[in-house]
């Protein structure tokens, strides 16, 4: 994760260490968008695969309608430019539908889980993956 700050500095630079940090494999996302200085170009001009809405926007989902109006916009926006979405702060299950009905495509938050520590997120991932077995 980077944040909108970071992307602002030498281009050039950026672009060639973000380029070498995909070809290992790992996928880039913008932290924290809609909050820092970005220039809209830079978007199109990086190997970015996912867009971070801001919890500062997400607290007020789904009842304050600038937060509104600033969500679907980032949503559209990635959207248009082939990005996945993800929310953050979601914590309560009112944000996480009016988040799944505008098409954002994860979320972080209490919601999901708390934070754990690394024994704790291993037994949480354990757990998770043998619901999903038992499901299929």
């Amino acid at each position: 994760e980077l944040t909108e700050r970071m992307l602002m500095d030498d281009l050039g630079e950026v672009q060639r260490r973000l380029r070498e940090i995909k070809a290992l494999g790992v996928q880039i996302a913008v932290d924290d968008f809609g909050t820092g200085y970005s220039s809209l170009g830079h978007l199109k001009e990086l190997p970015i695969d996912k867009i971070k809405i801001d919890r500062s926007f997400v607290q007020d989902l789904p009842h304050d309608r600038d937060a509104v109006a600033i969500t679907q916009a980032i949503i559209q926006l990635a959207r248009s430019l082939g990005l996945a979405v993800i929310a953050e702060g979601v914590e309560n299950e009112a944000q996480q539908r009016f988040l799944a009905d505008l098409g954002c495509d994860e979320w972080q938050g209490l919601i999901v889980s708390a934070p754990l520590t690394a024994p704790a997120l291993e037994a949480w991932a354990e757990t998770r993956r043998a619901l999903a077995t038992a499901r299929a």
